[in-house]
């Protein structure tokens, strides 16, 4: 399963790096590249939940603009 983000709120590597953090500690993700260009990260995992998706963001002090398969 393969979910594409769109994430509001990242201007730095060091964003990237906390968005990947963040999303690579929810149950379920085997991998997360954030795109700091694109505002974007591709998740890709089993059995995603887009709300602990968007949890993990929010925590990580970003916003989901968008969440898509």
């Amino acid at each position: 399963m393969t979910k594409l983000m769109k994430i509001e709120g990242m201007s730095c590597n060091h964003c990237v790096m906390h968005v990947k953090s963040a999303l690579e500690g929810v149950p379920g993700v085997k991998s997360a590249q954030v795109d700091l260009a694109n505002k974007s990260a591709v998740v890709e995992g089993e059995n995603l939940d887009d709300e602990a998706l968007r949890a993990a963001v929010s925590d990580a002090g970003y916003e989901v603009a968008s969440i898509s398969q």
